[in-house]
């Protein structure tokens, strides 16, 4: 694995902090990168250029405060913030997110959104399902296969392959200690195995090589960058020439040496106009960094636009981590509404960005995307200005891959505390999401550890008003 080390520091709880970036990959898992991409050439791979990129908010975010704002209700109910009228006649959202709201004729909100848990755990969000093992301290909820449940990205990388040799299918933008409040690997491959895991770039290893004299501090000064990449090729080549390698090792060299994803991961090479459409840099600065995890939007499009199949990020203020560790997330038990002010405006800038920038090149409709949460927060208000977690309704947002936009589905009642018109399950997303990359879910079957086969997303099909 290819690294370039980040800056150094300490977390509130002593340990030492240092980011990464990786490019490529050696090793996944125990599992070596050349044995990875012989499973993928022995998977009967169909070509696409379909994508997905899945924008997750670990801690549950607050749907009455988004998309599914009760004006009417009482004051212990409503909050503080006013809905707005967007540019599709007859909805609203929060006055936080006025970009979205100008946009909303590319945009889907869910507002009936149900079958999440009492279980601080985006899981469900990466694979559909209710049910997995042990996943920090995530208890175990009994009914998945061994191995457990796949997700989205592992299952497209099984299904679908890589679009370019050179470029892994599926990457995760996880930061280091992004399980604090994820839980679930946004990586993970469940019984597939460590083959169809995803790449995390944005983390380390022991195993890794480190790009020397390259920090992500440096990583705006192109010709440094370079140079040193350069060297690390030239030792790779040197390494054919002293070794008898087969295809799949060389094709490895290929990908770990290949300037796509790396090209990709390189926000300075984008136009300052287009940097600075994304809050980059620093258009929305906020306490503790604020705006950097927006790069991560604009990295997630340069991706997809690379030949990445299906990129996950968690998004929150800076640094991705649980408030009681001293970080963010949407965990909002306490000030509900003071963090929903620094936030959601972030989110605002960053999906808006996104999806307009997917449109401006014609890559909308390739390219599907989903934001939401493990479940939503109550319509109560506490005594502390937050809401608590509210696991029978909750919210997302869906655009792209060639769905109807420009409507809103699903209802709550006037309290917001539960679905009454047209519930929405996660499997039902999935079912829409795997359609939308040309995959027939109701029909697909993979098989677990034990040869047991198993169907994507149960009976689920796609959301009908959007396909």
């Amino acid at each position: 694995m290819l690294t370039i080390a980040g800056p150094g520091g300490v977390y509130c709880d002593g340990a030492s902090r240092r980011s990464f970036l990786k490019i490529g990959g050696l090793g996944l898992g125990g599992l070596s990168l050349p044995s990875i991409l012989r499973a993928e050439s022995a998977s009967n791979l169909r070509s696409s250029k379909k994508a997905v990129i899945m924008i997750l908010l670990p801690g549950g975010p607050p749907h009455l405060d988004m998309f599914d704002l009760k004006p009417k209700a009482p004051a212990e109910i409503r909050g503080e913030f006013k809905p707005i009228a967007t540019r599709v006649p007859g909805i609203e959202i929060c006055e936080l997110m006025p970009r979205l709201a100008a946009n909303m004729d590319k945009f889907v909100p869910i507002r009936s959104l149900i079958g999440g848990l009492e279980d601080h755990n985006l899981h469900q969000c990466l694979t559909g399902w209710e049910t997995h093992p042990r996943q920090g301290d995530s208890r175990d909820i009994p009914g998945y296969p061994e191995g457990g449940w796949p997700s989205i990205g592992a299952v497209v990388t099984k299904l679908l392959g890589p679009i370019d040799p050179s470029v892994p299918p599926f990457l995760s933008l996880a930061p280091t200690k992004a399980e604090s409040t994820t839980r679930a690997s946004l990586s993970q491959s469940g019984y597939l195995g460590a083959a169809f895991a995803g790449y995390e770039p944005l983390k380390s290893s022991q195993s890794d090589t480190v790009l020397r004299g390259i920090t992500l501090d440096r990583m705006n000064d192109r010709r440094s960058l370079l140079k040193s990449i350069d060297q690390f090729r030239a030792g790779i080549d040197l390494s054919r020439d002293e070794m008898a390698l087969d295809g799949y090792t060389s094709q490895a060299f290929d990908m770990l040496t290949s300037s796509r994803v790396s090209q990709a991961m390189d926000v300075s090479r984008e136009d300052p106009k287009v940097r600075a459409r994304y809050g980059i840099p620093g258009a929305t600065e906020a306490v503790n960094g604020g705006g950097k995890h927006l790069e991560s939007f604009l990295i997630a499009r340069r991706l997809v636009d690379a030949g990445v199949r299906c990129v996950t990020l968690a998004f929150s203020q800076w640094p991705l981590e649980r408030e009681s560790l001293g970080g963010h997330n949407w965990d909002w038990h306490t000030g509900n509404f003071k963090k929903a002010r620094i936030t959601l405006p972030m989110l605002d800038m960053g999906i808006t960005a996104l999806v307009n920038d997917l449109a401006s090149t014609g890559r909308l409709d390739d390219v599907s995307i989903v934001v939401w949460g493990e479940f939503g927060r109550s319509p109560r208000i506490n005594g502390n200005a937050g809401r608590d977690h509210w696991p029978r309704v909750g919210g997302a947002l869906m655009a792209g891959g060639g769905i109807r936009a420009g409507q809103v589905l699903g209802s709550t009642n006037p309290m917001g505390e539960y679905a009454v018109e047209r519930p929405i399950h996660y499997r039902d997303v999935f079912a829409t999401l795997y359609h939308n990359l040309g995959i027939d879910a109701a029909t697909t079957m993979l098989h677990d550890r034990s040869n047991r086969p198993h169907n994507l997303i149960d009976n689920r099909k796609p959301i009908h008003e959007l396909v």
